[in-house]
């Protein structure tokens, strides 16, 4: 099993910043993509930004220039720094990491719980 604990949301005025972290813990072989989504209530799960093992990245258009994902690949974790955050941007944040079980080296797909970023007007 593959757990992902999350911190760093919160309340924060537009044109403010956050910074959001997620923890991947367990029996990890390998971890190839890890990533941001955000959902918003009686909305589909969108994704935000990802990040490859390589470095490559991928941002959502209303994302891009101020959001940027990095990742530490030794402590199997992934940031997403928001800055100049819009109220457009509230919703809930859910850490996403795709990879290898070292126990069963099955694929793994898992999801954190999700922390809440509220951007007030």
């Amino acid at each position: 099993q593959v757990q992902l604990v999350e911190s760093g949301g919160g309340l924060v005025q537009a044109g403010g910043s956050l910074r959001l972290s997620c923890a991947a813990s367990g029996s990890i072989l390998s971890i190839n993509t890890m990533g941001w989504y955000r959902q918003a209530p009686g909305k589909q799960r969108e994704l935000v930004a990802a990040i490859t093992s390589g470095g490559s990245t991928n941002y959502v258009d209303s994302v891009k220039g101020r959001f940027t994902i990095s990742r530490e690949n030794a402590k199997n974790t992934v940031h997403l720094q928001m800055n100049s955050l819009k109220p457009e941007d509230t919703d809930v944040y859910y850490c996403n990491c795709q990879g290898r079980a070292s126990i069963s080296l099955r694929p793994f797909d898992s999801w954190g719980k999700g922390t809440q970023v509220t951007v007030s007007s």
